[in-house]
């Protein structure tokens, strides 16, 4: 409030549709319209082998990575005012991939397709909406500790260029930069933050 900004805080599951109900509702009510989207919600699990992925854990990964993530920004659309931008969070294993994360990369392979293809959608332009993505390479939050045992965090993000993980601080530029109108002949885009690893696509 100091600085004249207001702030809606809502916590639930982004698989589900109710909830997605009630972020687009809540919204609506108040702010009555959106500008900027970012769809940063994810989750990760390590698996050394292909056969030990359950199903169940792979219908889970693309419920919360990429179905969530379609069904938010579907019901946030009418709300959209002409000009704005939609910001997806992939990842680097959508180019590189990942041994050990398989069910994972794939939904962010998921997630670069759906960005490319949406910035390019009829009703997206009508609007002049941009669509782009963030992709990420190791990048040091509470998800990694979580994910990887202390051996592999031993070594883990220190193959890039830079010898090291980066910091959710360092992501923060590329996002600001989508978010405002200096990006705005930039749509269909993916920036790579990811220490110097390079990658095709």
């Amino acid at each position: 409030l100091k600085i004249g900004r207001r702030v809606l805080v809502l916590a639930g599951d982004i698989a589900d549709e109710g909830f997605i109900k009630k972020i687009t509702a809540e919204t609506s009510q108040k702010f009555g319209h959106v500008d900027i989207l970012v769809n940063n919600a994810g989750e990760q699990h390590v698996h050394e082998h292909f056969l030990d992925i359950p199903m169940s854990e792979v219908t889970r990964i693309f419920k919360t990575n990429v179905i969530g993530m379609f069904m938010l920004t579907k019901a946030i659309f009418p709300l959209f005012r002409e000009g704005g931008s939609i910001i997806n969070t992939t990842s680097i294993t959508a180019y590189a991939g990942s041994p050990v994360l398989v069910d994972y990369s794939a939904s962010k392979g998921a997630i670069l397709s759906f960005t490319r293809s949406l910035a390019q959608n009829e009703d997206i332009l009508e609007k002049k909406i941009r669509v782009n993505a963030v992709a990420p390479g190791p990048i040091w939050t509470p998800l990694i500790p979580a994910t990887f045992t202390s051996e592999q965090l031993k070594t883990w993000g220190k193959s890039n260029a830079l010898k090291r993980p980066g910091q959710p601080y360092e992501l923060a530029p590329s996002y600001l930069f989508l978010a405002t109108n200096a990006s705005e002949y930039v749509t269909g885009q993916t920036i790579h933050v990811n220490g110097g690893e390079i990658v095709n696509g």
